[in-house]
């Protein structure tokens, strides 16, 4: 697909100086996008919306389909009048790396009171009546994977184990009877779930809605695997490769890489794909559908994925003694632009790169990605320098798995050092700027420079550390940081290399939920 010539930024939800202690959809999500307009950028990337689990990675989510929680704005709820204002005094500021445990200590037990008070007055409060209609009609149109995610939800609190593979046998196997009981006990907290999901999604397609108005597009991320502890698995264990006992046969990762010696294992449980082909894909129909209703543009996470994917026996404690399994690759695609039409997809092609990879990319249209930092350690990475891109891609200095530009430079050999002020100038221990300009100047549709690289921050605001369980994701933006210097920087450089065009079409405006 075809994207206007056009520039952004990438920064996570939960990255955002909001009130709470975590990134939210409040007004720092607003603010940001005031910046966005008055910088001339047009694109805002954002990592996956899904609620987190363990280690609290949006790429390990524990559902493909619902959203996080933690990124609901009480502010907000406050003015729509669910919650007192005094009741949400007292929570963790705007600054500060985000502490998961507290936001799951003091912000969730206030989001489940919130939703717990729209329950009680929404049906007979005339100021919440319109909203309460809205809700009954987002429970009807999204009984799909709503209903089944609010009893696992409600579930896994409930047995506070944090997988449901630990669940009661009866449960964990899902036979109707033990539903059923759970159902008629936990009425109210199941309900709580849906209403949590629904102000996730009005307060997002509020956000999306800004974000039209200023010729703005969201440009989401959707990886590939989900989580083994997850309700898509609990929900559909036929369509993963688990064995009799519902545990995983294989798993998922990547093999040995720039990024670890022993590559990455992953843990996701692969896909059954020769049972999603026979039912036509409907699975991954709905999570695409999905996933084209809260974003603009979507980033597919691993694309080499969809041709071939790294399998891992579950035993193995490394990545190592994996080996290349086909996946559907074309019948897949084919299959999504038949039920949906043509789509907006990017493909996140970073890696071990194979022709049958690139092939599947060109024939199905997507921009694939180029990475700056990675361009100047041999003759082989300079297919991530400038002139050697060509239209169809999405350039970046860094990614959320990169370190920071100015972190990566302080880490460089002298090798990459020569060669980057051979190609871009002398860096004077300052490359960031030389990187976003090179970035911005190239003949890429689109260019993305994460937020920390326009900060100008060190290893110290990296949002991620592959292979690293812990530690990652906390990042936060530093209070007051959009300055009107910084926009006017960014819309003179957006002028200079044409990327400051208001879209060809203006961004789609999602439907009330």
């Amino acid at each position: 697909m075809d994207f206007q010539r056009s520039s952004g930024v990438l920064l996570h939800i939960s990255s955002l100086p909001s009130y709470g202690g975590i990134g939210d959809l409040g007004p720092a999500a607003h603010d940001f996008l005031a910046f966005l307009a008055e910088a001339k950028q047009h694109v805002w990337q954002v990592l996956p919306l899904c609620p987190t689990g363990y280690g609290n990675s949006p790429y390990a989510g524990s559902s493909a389909f619902a959203g996080n929680p933690y990124l609901i704005s009480l502010e907000y709820l406050s003015d729509w009048g669910w919650i007192d204002g005094e009741r949400i005094g007292g929570l963790a500021g705007r600054s500060g790396y985000v502490d998961f445990n507290e936001v799951e200590q003091r912000k969730l037990p206030l989001l489940y009171e919130a939703a717990g008070n729209f329950i009680d007055r929404g049906p007979t409060d005339p100021g919440l009546a319109a909203q309460w209609a809205q809700f009954e009609e987002f429970c009807r149109t999204e009984a799909g994977w709503l209903t089944d995610y609010a009893l696992y939800a409600e579930l896994r609190r409930q047995f506070n184990t944090g997988a449901w593979t630990a669940w009661p046998e009866p449960i964990r196997r899902r036979q109707p009877k033990a539903l059923v009981e759970v159902a008629a006990k936990q009425g109210r907290s199941l309900a709580q779930e849906q209403v949590l999901q629904f102000a996730f999604l009005e307060q997002w397609d509020q956000l999306r809605r800004a974000a039209a108005k200023s010729g703005i597009r969201i440009l989401g991320d959707l990886a590939i695997f989900v989580n083994m502890d997850s309700s898509d698995v609990w929900v559909h264990p036929h369509l993963f490769e688990l064995d009799e006992e519902l545990k995983p046969v294989r798993i998922a990762g990547v093999p040995p890489d720039y990024f670890s010696p022993t590559g990455q294992r992953w843990g996701n449980p692969l896909y059954r794909w020769d049972v999603l082909a026979e039912s036509g894909f409907d699975w991954w129909i709905s999570r695409i559908r999905r996933a084209c209703q809260l974003y603009d543009i979507v980033r597919l996470d691993h694309f080499r994925g969809f041709e071939a994917y790294w399998a891992i026996p579950a035993e193995e404690e490394t990545a190592v003694n994996g080996e290349w399994t086909k996946a559907p690759g074309l019948e897949l695609f084919r299959a999504l632009e038949a039920a949906l039409g043509p789509l907006p997809l990017v493909a996140e092609d970073l890696g071990l790169i194979t022709p049958e990879v690139e092939a599947l990319r060109l024939e199905m249209h997507m921009p694939g990605m180029k990475v700056l930092q990675f361009g100047f350690s041999d003759k082989g990475a300079h297919i991530h320098l400038p002139h050697q891109f060509t239209p169809d891609t999405v350039a970046y200095t860094g990614t959320h798995d990169n370190d920071t530009t100015q972190g990566w430079w302080k880490a460089a050999s002298k090798v990459e050092r020569a060669a980057a002020e051979s190609y871009l100038g002398p860096m004077e221990e300052r490359p960031v700027w030389p990187l976003i300009r090179a970035t911005e100047a190239s003949v890429a549709q689109m260019a993305v420079v994460p937020a920390q690289d326009l900060l100008e921050l060190g290893s110290e605001a990296r949002m991620n550390r592959p292979s690293i369980a812990a530690g990652n994701w906390s990042w936060r933006v530093p209070e007051a940081s959009w300055t009107p210097e910084m926009a006017a920087n960014l819309a003179a450089l957006a002028e200079v290399t044409d990327r400051d065009n208001d879209p060809l079409s203006e961004p789609k405006e999602p439907e009330p939920a």
